[in-house]
């Protein structure tokens, strides 16, 4: 053992504070350093003066001061306990009261989701394509399904009118897919031609207008005609 390391064990070398081992230590260490002996002897008179100095007697009001400083310390812990305490009152006063309609809001809102991911994706076909398939989407427009049976296409009539060329008509239909007007848009337009043309619209069949699922009125169907035959 050194000198620096029996320093250390000085105080309880004196005291009887140390374990049995290092205080064999120490004394074989001061058997042969003078000056660890004289740091003892220091200590031993330090301890005699400290032995004969009378206690001092506390303030009266010691515990009052202890008593106050312990409650400044824990101050700013018990304010933000007390705001906490105060905040989650308030949410839960605010926040119940809604729960349940906010609870519904969102089940109305799922289950409307739900609804309209149906309408849209009902009847999407997932392994390919379908033949025949009709396309699934919020509109769909009018379109004819069959022309009126005539022995001849177009419109049927004299071969004094034979080179009559092509005509294209509009129609527009109600939701029951009826022909309610159509237009010449090009091609011949007299009298004949449009008396032929009602016999035609009134027994062809036409889809009509679909939006979300439903039949409406107003779609349009463009009709072509490549050859035009009037009966004179």
């Amino acid at each position: 053992m050194n000198c620096r390391q029996a320093a250390r064990y000085l105080p309880g070398y004196l005291d009887g504070a140390i374990s049995p081992q290092q205080h064999s230590l120490v004394r074989e260490h001061l058997v042969a350093c003078e000056n660890c002996n004289v740091q003892l002897e220091r200590f031993r008179r330090l301890a005699v003066c400290l032995a004969t100095v009378a206690p001092a007697p506390p303030p009266a009001d010691l515990a009052v001061r202890i008593r106050v400083r312990a409650a400044q310390s824990g101050a700013p812990w018990a304010d933000v306990r007390r705001m906490w305490s105060r905040a989650a009152v308030t949410f839960e006063n605010i926040l119940k009261p809604l729960a349940v309609p906010a609870t519904g809001g969102i089940l109305t809102a799922l289950v409307a989701f739900v609804l309209i991911v149906q309408n849209i994706l009902v009847g999407v076909p997932m392994g390919g394509i379908v033949p025949n398939d009709l396309p699934l989407n919020l509109v769909q427009p009018a379109r004819l399904e069959s022309l009126a049976p005539f022995p001849v296409p177009g419109v049927v009539g004299s071969a004094a009118h034979s080179e009559s060329g092509e005509l294209l008509l509009e129609a527009t239909l109600n939701a029951s897919g009826e022909v309610v007007y159509y237009k010449i848009i090009s091609g011949p337009n007299d009298q004949a031609v449009q008396r032929q043309l009602d016999q035609v619209m009134l027994f062809s069949r036409f889809r009509p207008q679909f939006s979300f699922g439903r039949p409406q009125a107003g779609g349009r169907v463009l009709v072509s005609f490549s050859e035009v035959r009037v009966r004179g």
